[in-house]
């Protein structure tokens, strides 16, 4: 009879579950000792409450245990003590430092430049880097909830995995902030020409011109490109489906839409940026899809810092605070029928997008706002403005506008499950015959 030997790597695994258990049962003792923590579900142990999001959208099954618990509540998400809160009354700062955004996000000063030109040679590759980061970074990762296991990051293969992504979008860019420098011309300061594009703006405050208040490194150029192409994309993306398939849904409302974007632009040779400024209703049609659809529904996850308390209850520091932006934008507490598409309710509303309306949040509050509000609305504005200036759309196959399926998924942006199939007509203006 042979004798058979667990192999290295189950062995590995049994002895690090038995740490966790034994490292999890200290961390509760040590957590039951805050005597004033909000209200929550009771927890398993080892995993703490993670079994109640497992198989559910996590923003929807939050604003479920809200109901029940309250707009502040606690979880144990395996050793991670979690404040929810799903109430517009409360914002708190701080930062989590987890894996993805300590290799691919770096804070930077806040620019406005151009979009790269028409062609980048690097571009299927540069796509190619950034949507398998975008679905990594969607993805869940053990490692974030149990943070003082460092090696459960290589075991779940997430680390080499994003190192390498990290690697191949690095060497990318350097190639193309390389190639820029060596051409020369155009990243002379006194030098604004036509072919002027957003690498060549940030080269302009690169740390060795040094005539600015505040100067760029190669790293920091970087960051903002990745920051743009990379975590700018994905929203904008979301944002444009879920605001066309809420129009195919609302019939009158895309007549209404269309009907301003063609007023408008009849009369222009092209859709530029001072005609998008004369969107008014397409305007409020992005708001209340942002109000419904938040790209991020549990915006970014923050840190407490230091010790502190929060409508009489105690959150113990380093907690992570999570605001269910979802949530808030659907309580009928401050929004009339609140699961309905109606752009109108914005009418004559001094809600906007800046956060202090906490109420409406989908882009976030105070310093941790997102810094690319303009340059995402802006993005979403320009291409719907095009899609409904140059087509009429209807669904296809006689599908009707209730049979639209509008389930979503989660990920590092929250999107539609089902992609949006259209059938487009092209529009011909008879002052332009």
């Amino acid at each position: 009879m042979e004798l058979h030997f667990p192999s290295f790597h189950i062995l590995s695994a049994f002895i690090l579950f038995l740490v966790v258990v034994l490292r999890t049962q200290k961390r509760s003792k040590t957590g039951s000792l805050t005597p004033n923590l909000p209200p929550g579900p009771w927890k398993l142990p080892l995993v703490g409450n993670i079994h109640q999001l497992v198989g559910s959208l996590p923003h929807h099954a939050l604003r479920d245990l809200a109901k029940k618990y309250g707009p502040l509540m606690h979880l144990q998400l395996g050793e991670v003590s979690t404040i929810v809160v799903s109430s517009s009354e409360i914002a708190k700062e701080g930062r989590q430092s987890i894996l993805l955004r300590k290799l691919l996000h770096q804070s930077v000063p806040s620019l406005q430049g151009r979009p790269f030109g028409k062609k980048c040679k690097y571009q299927e590759t540069f796509i190619s880097v950034l949507l398998e980061t975008i679905k990594l970074a969607g993805g869940f990762n053990v490692g974030d909830i149990f943070p003082s296991f460092k090696s459960l990051h290589l075991i779940s293969g997430m680390r080499p995995k994003l190192e390498k992504l990290h690697q191949e979008a690095d060497k990318i860019l350097e190639n193309i902030i390389h190639e820029h420098k060596a051409r020369g011309g155009t990243t002379k300061i006194d030098k604004d020409g036509p072919d002027e594009d957003l690498v060549d703006v940030l080269l302009k405050f690169h740390e060795d011109h040094g005539d600015h208040a505040f100067s760029l490194t190669t790293d920091n150029i970087k960051a903002v490109l990745l920051d743009i192409f990379g975590a700018g994309s994905e929203p904008s993306s979301t944002t444009i489906d879920f605001a066309m398939s809420e129009m195919m849904r609302n019939p009158r409302i895309m007549r209404k839409a269309q009907e301003e974007v063609r007023r408008i632009f009849d009369r222009k040779e092209e859709i530029d940026e001072m005609g998008i400024q004369e969107l008014k209703f397409l305007k409020l049609v992005i708001k209340e899809t942002l109000r419904l659809h938040p790209p991020l529904p549990l915006l970014l996850p923050r840190e407490c810092r230091e010790k502190c308390e929060i409508d009489g209850h105690e959150i113990p520091v380093k907690s992570k605070i999570i605001v269910n932006a979802w949530a808030i934008g659907r309580d009928p507490k401050h929004w009339t029928e609140p699961e309905s598409f109606n752009p109108e309710r914005f009418l004559d509303s001094s809600i906007d997008y800046k956060g202090t309306n906490f109420e409406y949040i989908p882009f976030g509050a105070g310093r941790r706002i997102c810094p690319g509000i303009l340059f995402g609305l802006a993005s979403v504005e320009l291409l719907l403005a095009k899609l409904l200036y140059h087509f009429d759309w209807k669904l296809p196959n006689g599908m009707k506008q209730q049979d639209l399926d509008m389930t979503e998924v989660f990920g590092l942006a929250v999107r539609r499950k089902e992609d949006l199939y259209l059938i487009p007509t092209a529009y011909y203006p008879l002052s332009h015959e």
